[in-house]
């Protein structure tokens, strides 16, 4: 599912040649790509190897009437063999060419967006030689620098005396990782990997995949309720079958995605184009932020249209 697209500059849209195109995925991911605005893409034919030429052309075909008329028409089409490293160099060139590294805004506060959260101690290492919690993910604007406080919001929930809320967690930033290389500031553009001194229990397993880090105060809110402008498919898609999507309906859960966090909104309002939600799990985010809707159908939740946060509520 693509979302956050404020952090994203542009995507390689794979599509395998062993198989006919579209599939099921391959429809949601063009029409997710297309609904979050992203303009700038690289079409990847991967598995080149494991068809013969007739084959590899029909595909070709596919793609080319599959992507025709849309945010995709114009991208280029780049026969690839991933696994025996063939025409990786085409693929690093197209993007060059086709998406060209943007000017970011690096006089901001520093914004981003965990996408993974980690304990990087190995089991059974001794208490004075245990790490801090990492998280991982791509700065949306800023700089990030080393030895910098920062905040993570919505932070932890914390009950006491029957009520909840959910307190911001503040920390250091030790080290910064580019792949495996330390750096001393990291700029936007590609993932980083942030160590703290974050208790790693907090950070194991993903624990906080949809956190916002930034400077401690100079971070959007946390909101458990707002009211977003909609734009809905007029199919549902993932699934192979026609099913038309219907408006949204007042009381209903929808499967809402801001940023990098996933959370279920409750309707309390449907009017028209807008939809007014309380979410079971509150978000950081500030007005004016993407967000992919998905309603359930079946056993699974399926992309059914598009919003923009319009108010708090």
């Amino acid at each position: 599912m693509l979302s956050g697209a404020a952090i994203m500059d542009g995507a390689l849209f794979v599509i395998s040649s062993n198989v006919k195109c579209p599939q099921a995925q391959d429809r949601e991911h063009l029409l997710a790509a297309e609904m979050v605005g992203l303009q700038k893409l690289v079409v990847v034919q991967n598995k080149i190897d494991v068809v013969d030429r007739e084959r590899a052309k029909q595909n070709h075909f596919e793609i080319k009437e599959f992507t025709k008329g849309t945010v995709a028409g114009k991208a280029p089409i780049i026969p690839v063999s991933a696994q025996q490293n063939a025409n990786i160099d085409l693929v690093i060139e197209a993007i060059e060419k086709y998406i060209p590294t943007p000017q970011h805004d690096l006089e901001k506060p520093p914004l981003m967006f965990v996408a993974r959260s980690f304990d990087v101690n190995k089991p059974g290492t001794a208490p004075d030689k245990l790490q801090g919690g990492v998280i991982g993910g791509s700065l949306n604007c800023g700089r990030l620098k080393s030895g910098v406080e920062i905040e993570l919001r919505p932070g932890r929930k914390v009950e006491a005396s029957g009520t909840v809320k959910w307190v911001p967690i503040k920390t250091k930033v030790t080290k910064i990782f580019s792949g495996s290389e330390e750096i001393e500031e990291a700029t936007p553009g590609g993932l980083i990997g942030v160590g703290t001194k974050l208790d790693p229990s907090l950070t194991k397993s993903d624990a906080l995949v949809g956190q916002v880090a930034g400077i401690p105060g100079k971070i959007p809110p946390t909101i458990d309720g707002f009211v977003m402008e909609t734009a809905l498919l007029p199919r549902v898609v993932g699934v192979t079958e026609e099913y038309k999507v219907e408006p949204i309906r007042s009381n209903e859960p929808l499967m809402l995605n801001i940023g990098t966090a996933t959370t279920i909104g409750v309707v309390t309002s449907a009017r028209g184009t807008e939809a007014e939600v309380k979410l079971k799990r509150p978000v950081c985010a500030e007005t004016g932020a993407p967000i992919a809707i998905s309603r359930r159908v079946g056993a699974r939740w399926r992309l059914i249209g598009s919003g923009i946060l319009k108010k708090f509520k």
